[in-house]
């Protein structure tokens, strides 16, 4: 019997849903950084066995905030949730549980079926794990939750992930297959680029700016075909004020080179064709407001 269901992958910033939904594909499907809310958007990661398809869906951290930005991307975890077969509740076991993992606890009993809910502990390997204080927390907040769902792992290292995926096939129902088989992500070719774009200034930008930019693939245009083909990309890394774009930049434009030399690289990674980086810097004031840009975080 083939199984198949679509898996919602929820929990707190930073608490590792993107680097999960990498070690389980076996690929690189969702950017990780060390800043809390670099997940903007819906991500689809897709795990192809014998026995069936999972369709993970990688939702943006659910967290306290009432900004704009914040509420449509508590939107889009809300609506992943709703459209999934089943739920993955991912854990940080390095922090306590507090108010913001409450809101995400409340958001799943809102939106899931319990009996359709996996909780998943995550990085019980560090040092500062308290395995114990979520499990407290787990079983005061779902009453009745079944032990044989709670799963402790490791998503950097994939220890775990075997009886994770063993929880969740066995949960899934008979159904179709959705993608072939060697497919491991439906993301269209210009957000993947735009998305590893917006990684590298994550990591060589500092302090808040990261939140404060959003990468835009204006073109992109493939020349020749297979191995020998040849893919342009003209990009711009819209930032909220105009004096932030010196800062993106850098002097004598040391910092966009050494983003897209970083890009260049991952997107080597992922892409058979030799890639052509076209990158801008736009000033877009006060984009996190306006709803044109807003209504791409699904």
């Amino acid at each position: 019997m083939f199984k198949s269901a679509f898996v919602a992958l929820v929990g707190r910033p930073s608490s590792g849903k993107s680097t999960l939904l990498n070690t389980l594909c076996g690929a690189k499907v969702s950017i990780v950084s060390p800043v809390p809310q670099t997940t903007r958007n819906s991500i689809r990661g897709i795990v192809t066995e014998k026995r069936g398809q999972l369709v993970f869906i990688d939702t943006p951290g659910v967290h306290l905030s009432e900004k704009k930005m914040n509420r449509r991307l508590r939107a889009a975890a809300e609506q992943g949730l709703a459209g999934a077969d089943l739920t993955l509740y991912l854990i940080d076991a390095t922090r306590k549980p507090g108010a913001e993992e409450q809101l995400v606890s409340d958001v799943i009993q809102k939106s899931a079926w319990q009996e359709n809910l996996i909780i998943a502990v995550n990085k019980t390997d560090a040092a500062p794990a308290d395995c114990a204080t979520i499990e407290e927390f787990v079983f005061s907040t779902f009453n009745g939750f079944d032990r044989t769902r709670l799963i402790m792992l490791s998503a950097l290292t994939g220890s775990g992930t075997d009886a994770l995926l063993d929880a969740l096939f066995d949960r899934a129902h008979e159904g179709p297959q959705y993608y072939d088989g060697d497919c491991y992500t439906d993301q269209e070719i210009p957000f993947r680029i735009a998305e590893i774009i917006r990684e590298k200034c994550i990591v060589h930008l500092r302090e808040e700016l990261p939140h404060c930019i959003h990468v835009i693939v204006e073109d992109a245009e493939l020349r020749g075909g297979g191995a020998v083909g040849k893919l342009w990309v003209r990009a711009s890394i819209l930032t909220e004020r105009e004096s932030q774009k010196g800062m993106v930049v850098g002097k004598g434009g040391s910092m966009i080179r050494k983003i897209r030399i970083a890009a260049l690289q991952e997107l080597k990674k992922i892409f058979e064709w030799k890639i052509e980086l076209d990158l801008r810097v736009k000033s877009a004031p006060d984009w996190r407001q306006r709803d044109e840009i807003l209504s791409s975080f699904v």
